[in-house]
C-alpha cells in the first residue's frame, strides 16, 4: 500500500512517502510547504498523485493551527484522491523513533505534552517528574532541556532527529483507513480564541 504521511503538529512539519513499509522519501520542512513537499517527494519517486492508496496524518498534539492545517490538507487530499485516512497521534510518532525515551512536546504556556500511562496529557512544566538517566526528546525536551538535565534527565543534542516527528513513523503506525473527519485532533486543552468567546 502506497502511503502518503505527514504531520504539521510541532514547528517542524514531516512528510513521507512508504509503500509496505519502505520509505520511498521523506522531507522536514515547516508547515505552509506541506504540499509542496508532497509534489517533490512524488516526482522525485516516479509516482502519479493517483496512485497514493491511503494518507496517514498526524493528529497532535501540538500547535492549533498546525493540527488544522495539516487535518484540513488530510481531508482535501483524502477527497481529491479518493483516498481513506488514517490518524497518527503525534506523541506515539516520536515515541516510535526512540522507543527508549520518553515523548516531549511543546505545549507552550509554560507546558508539555507527554504520555501518561499511554495517554496523551498536558501538564505544566514544573509538574513535569523527571526519571534520572532517562532519555526525553521532542520539542518539548529540547524547550525544558535545563530542567530535564537539573534532574539527572538526559536530552539528545538539539540537531538529534530522534526530536522529530517524521512521517514515516506515522505510515508505519497507521491503521483503521477511513473517512477523512474520522481523523480527529489531539487537542488536550480549549484554543484560546474560544477561551475569548466565552469571556
Amino acid at each position: 500500500m502506497l502511503i502518503l504521511a505527514f504531520d504539521t503538529a510541532t514547528d517542524v512539519a514531516t512528510v513521507a512517502l512508504a509503500r509496505d513499509g519502505d520509505v520511498l522519501g521523506e522531507r522536514a520542512s515547516r508547515a505552509v510547504r506541506v504540499l509542496q513537499d508532497v509534489e517533490e517527494l512524488l516526482e522525485a519517486a516516479g509516482l502519479e498523485p493517483s496512485e497514493v492508496e491511503g494518507i496517514a496524518v498526524g493528529t497532535g498534539p501540538g500547535s492549533y493551527t498546525g493540527l488544522r492545517m495539516g487535518l484540513v490538507t488530510a481531508r482535501t487530499l483524502s477527497f481529491s484522491l479518493d483516498v481513506p485516512v488514517a490518524g497518527v497521534s503525534t506523541l506515539d510518532a516520536l515515541s516510535t523513533g526512540a522507543p527508549d525515551a520518553v515523548p516531549l512536546i511543546d505545549g507552550k504556556r509554560k507546558e508539555v505534552f507527554m504520555l501518561v500511562a499511554g495517554e496523551p496529557r498536558c501538564l505544566a512544566a514544573e509538574r513535569l517528574e523527571v526519571a534520572r538517566g532517562a532519555t526525553y526528546v521532542g520539542d518539548g525536551a529540547l524547550r525544558f532541556r535545563a530542567q530535564i538535565e537539573a534532574g539527572d534527565g538526559i536530552v539528545p543534542p538539539d540537531d538529534d532527529g530522534r526530536h522529530v516527528p517524521w512521517a514515516r513513523h506515522h505510515a508505519a503506525l497507521a491503521r483503521d483507513f477511513g473517512a477523512a473527519e474520522a481523523a480527529e485532533p489531539i487537542y488536550l486543552r480549549v484554543p484560546d480564541a474560544e477561551k475569548a468567546l466565552n469571556r
